[in-house]
C-alpha cells in the first residue's frame, strides 16, 4: 500500500529569537508560513525564546536562544525552564532526561530516569504528527514539572490521559473524560468558581457529566473540547482568549462588533465593568471562573484545541483553524497584529486548500499541521 502523501508544519508569531519560522520582518510573523523542514517534523513545542521539533526519524532539533540536536528522540517538551527529552531506549523501556535549555544538549542532564512505555508505539515520532504528550510521562502516573522537584507523582487511582501546564496551573483529563484542575487560581483558571488556590487535583464539578476529549492550558486561561464538539473555556480574558467581551479591546479599539450568538456564560460568575452612566451597561469580562459553553461560526465541532499565554487556537472536525485573543505578534495568522474576543477563521488554510490536523501554541506564537484536502 502507497504512504500516505505527508502534510507540513507552519508557524507564525512571535520569532524573536530567531526561532523558525524566522526571522520575520519585526521579529514577527503574521500570517502562516512552511517550516523548513515541516515536512519531516512530527513534534512540535514552543516555548518563549526557543522551539524543539522532532523529526520523523527521531532527531531533535532547536531552534531560537537554544540549540544543539541529538538523535533518537521520540518526544520533547520546552520551557523556558527546562528542556525535556524522551529518548528511545531498550525494548519497552525509554529514557527520559531533563536539560537546561542553553546547555545545546552537551555533558550532563540535569536530571535523568528510566521509564516504561505502557503501549506499543506510544510517543513513537514515526506516528501520526501531532502534540506530543508531554509533560504527561508515558507510565501516566507522574508528570515533569518546569521546577524542581522535576519528577511528580499522580495518585494511583487517577488514570491520566492528558496533563497540561499552564504559568500557574494544571490540568489533566482522565481515562473517563472528566477533567481536573490544580495549582494557583487568581484568575480563575482552574474553573472551580473562586480565585482560590488548589493543591491537590480537584474535579470541575461543573463539567461533571459530560465527556471531555482534549484539555489545553494557557498562561491563565483553559478550555476543553468535548467528546460532542463542544467548547468550554475559563480563566482569564484581559485579552479576549476567552471570546468573551474585554474592555482592554474595546478601549483600544482592537475589538470587533459581536454577534449575539457567540456564548452562553451558563450564569457563571464572573466580573462584569459598568458602561457610560447615560447608556446601558457594558457587560465586559474579565475574569471567568467557571466553564463557559463557546459556539464557533457556523455550528462548527471541535476537535482540538491549543493555548498561547494570552490567545487560543481550536481546529475543527472540517479541518478549519479558528483563533482569537492577543495578536501583537501576529500569534493569531490573520495577517495583521489585531486582537480579537470572539472565535476568527484563519483564512491562509482555506485559501490553500489545506485541513488542519494538529496544532500546538508557544506562549506568543503558533505551530500548525496541515494537509492537501482530500489527502487526509
Amino acid at each position: 500500500m502507497a504512504e500516505e502523501p505527508p502534510g507540513a508544519w507552519f508557524g507564525f508569531g512571535f520569532c524573536g529569537f530567531g526561532q523558525a519560522p524566522g526571522p520575520g520582518r519585526g521579529r514577527q510573523v503574521h500570517s502562516p508560513e512552511p517550516l523548513q523542514a515541516g515536512v519531516d517534523i512530527r513534534r512540535v513545542s514552543a516555548s518563549w525564546s526557543y522551539t524543539a521539533f522532532v523529526t520523523r526519524g527521531g532527531r531533535l532539533e532547536l531552534s531560537g536562544s537554544a540549540s544543539g540536536a541529538a538523535g533518537g528522540c521520540r518526544d520533547a517538551w520546552a520551557s523556558e525552564g527546562l528542556l525535556v527529552v524522551l529518548r528511545a531506549g531498550l525494548g519497552s523501556g525509554a529514557l527520559l532526561q531533563a536539560w537546561a535549555p542553553g546547555s545545546a544538549l552537551r555533558g550532563e542532564p540535569l536530571w535523568a530516569q528510566n521509564v516504561v512505555l505502557e503501549a506499543e508505539g506510544e510517543d513513537d515520532p514515526g506516528s501520526e504528527a501531532q502534540a506530543g504528550r508531554l509533560p504527561l510521562l508515558p507510565c501516566a502516573r507522574a508528570y515533569v514539572s518546569p521546577r524542581p522537584p522535576f519528577y511528580r507523582p499522580l495518585a494511583p487511582e487517577l488514570r491520566v490521559r492528558q496533563l497540561q501546564l499552564g504559568a500557574e496551573h494544571a490540568l489533566l483529563l482522565d481515562a473517563a473524560g472528566q477533567v481536573f484542575s490544580w495549582g494557583g487560581g487568581r484568575h480563575g483558571q482552574l474553573g472551580h468558581g473562586t480565585l482560590e488556590a488548589e493543591l491537590e487535583p480537584r474535579p470541575l464539578e461543573a463539567l461533571q457529566g459530560l465527556a471531555m476529549a482534549e484539555v489545553a492550558a494557557g498562561g491563565w486561561h483553559s478550555v476543553c473540547v468535548s467528546e460532542t464538539g463542544d467548547i468550554y473555556i475559563w480563566g482569564w480574558n484581559e485579552s479576549g482568549q476567552l471570546a468573551l467581551p474585554t474592555r482592554s479591546l474595546a478601549e483600544d479599539g482592537e475589538t470587533v462588533a459581536r454577534e449575539a450568538t457567540g456564548v452562553n456564560a451558563d450564569g457563571s460568575q464572573v466580573k462584569r465593568m459598568a458602561g457610560d452612566e447615560d447608556g446601558a451597561p457594558a457587560s465586559f469580562i474579565a475574569v471567568q471562573p467557571f466553564p463557559a459553553l463557546l459556539d464557533l461560526p457556523l455550528g462548527s465541532d471541535a476537535i482540538k484545541a491549543s493555548c498561547g499565554s494570552r490567545h487560543t487556537a481550536v481546529v475543527t472536525r472540517t479541518g478549519d483553524l479558528y483563533t482569537w485573543g492577543w495578536g501583537k505578534y501576529g500569534q493569531l495568522g490573520h495577517e495583521d497584529t489585531s486582537s480579537w474576543d470572539r472565535p476568527h477563521r484563519v483564512e491562509y488554510f482555506v485559501d490553500k486548500q489545506l485541513q488542519v490536523k494538529a496544532i500546538t501554541c508557544g506562549p506568543w506564537n503558533t505551530y500548525v499541521y496541515a494537509v492537501e484536502k482530500g489527502k487526509s
